[in-house]
């Protein structure tokens, strides 16, 4: 069971600040290429988001991505919504014990998000991830 004593806390404006500090922090490349995306944060996932993921009650989302891959664009694809990267705050503060572990979480969670706006599913993020963690 969770101790909500023991979650460090962290204002919205100092959350935003790491976000903004991961975004400097990943490779540049990737981060330029995002074309018609927002990047925001929410405190946990909505009633609707977790329904659509089928998360059930025990399961955390750290964040999500919303939009239509870059791989599934085609010649068509003009006059949309932007795309949309939500990281939930409420969540990493939970599984993280100090704002060190908040930032890693944060820079990670980003990085997995900007791949599924690039096309990658999870088999594909885990697969590089495992690659450059040896």
């Amino acid at each position: 069971m969770l101790n909500l004593l023991s979650m460090i806390t962290i204002s919205d404006e100092q959350f935003e600040q790491l976000i903004n500090e991961s975004m400097d922090e990943l490779p540049q490349q990737y981060i330029k290429g995002l074309k018609n995306v927002a990047i925001t944060y929410d405190d946990e996932p909505t009633p609707e988001q977790r329904e659509k993921l089928k998360l059930t009650c025990h399961q955390t989302l750290y964040g999500l991505y919303e939009g239509i891959p870059l791989t599934r664009r085609g010649a068509s694809y003009s006059f949309v919504l932007p795309d949309k990267i939500t990281l939930f705050k409420l969540p990493m503060l939970f599984a993280s014990g100090s704002v060190g572990e908040l930032k890693k979480q944060v820079k990670h969670t980003l990085w997995h998000e900007i791949a599924h706006y690039y096309g990658l599913d999870h088999d594909r993020i885990h697969y590089l991830e495992g690659k450059h963690t040896r």
